[in-house]
This record gives C-alpha cells, structure tokens and sequence, in this order.
C-alpha cells in the first residue's frame, strides 16, 4: 500500500467541490429571498422629500453620528464596512442618511433635492443624473458635434 493514488484524490476533490458548489446554491437562494423582502419593505415605506445636502461621506457606520438605536440594529459586518452617509438638512432637522453608491454620485454638497426616502435610507433622487448618465453624456457630446460638423 502506497497511500492514496490520483484517482482517490480527484475523488475527495470533486466531493469537496460538490459541497461547496451545494452551499452556495443554498445560500443564494437564502440570500435573494432576504434581498426581495427587503426591497418591497422599502417600496412600502418610502415617501417622498426635499432634503438639503450640507455633507457627504464614505465612511464606517461608528465614525458617523448616527442614531444610538440605528447603530444597535446594525449587523457586525455593516459596523465593519465603510458606507455611504449623507449629512442633510430635512425641515427643521439635520439627519444623516444612509444611500447607495449611485445616488451618492447623484447628490451634490450644498444644493437641495427632491428624493425619496425609507425611514434614514434615501431610496432614489428625482431630478438628478447619477454619475453613469453624466458619463454617458459626456461620451455623445462630441459624437454629436463631430455629426453636426459633417452635415454642414
């Protein structure tokens, strides 16, 4: 007996492949379903706002003056990761928002926007342009002149 031939350990290795290959299978399934739930809880509650940006940061969640009771409900990995927080001024209040990456390309420091919002997360801006349209428009900017320039 010399041990194991390639043949036993191609088989440990498929084995090994499979499972991992069946527990991501489940923990996408998992993952999705927590992903939907939370998006129709988001289109039930968010509302309509004008908000006034005094600042922006990309930030971790503990560096940020975030409600005491928002910073207890945050998971361990959303402490850990740096996010996208927005300090603006809404009536009377100032409060810091959390958004994602587009609409914090989308919101410029000291200007006022209409967005929506779900409780301290901005959903969406109306009105805006998000950073991919402004690239986009700067790539048909000169397309356009150059076809302007041949039609005369």
């Amino acid at each position: 007996m010399t041990g194991f031939g390639w043949l036993d350990i191609m088989l440990i290795v498929l084995a090994v492949l499979a499972a991992i290959g069946v527990g991501l299978y489940f923990l996408n399934r998992w993952a999705s379903k927590r992903y939907t739930q939370q998006q129709d809880m988001v289109a039930k509650n968010k509302q309509p706002a004008q908000i006034y940006v005094i600042d922006k940061k990309h930030d971790k969640a503990a560096n940020v003056q975030l409600p005491k009771m928002v910073t207890d409900n945050l998971p361990k990995t959303a402490k850990l990761t740096k996010m996208y927080f927005v300090k603006a001024k809404i009536g009377p209040q100032i409060i810091t928002l959390m958004c994602d990456k587009t609409v914090f390309g989308a919101l410029d420091v000291k200007k006022t926007f209409h967005v929506e919002l779900a409780g301290i997360y901005i959903v969406s801006v109306k009105g805006a342009k998000t950073q991919y349209e402004l690239k986009q428009a700067k790539k048909e900017k000169p397309k356009k002149a150059k076809e302007k320039s041949k039609k005369k």
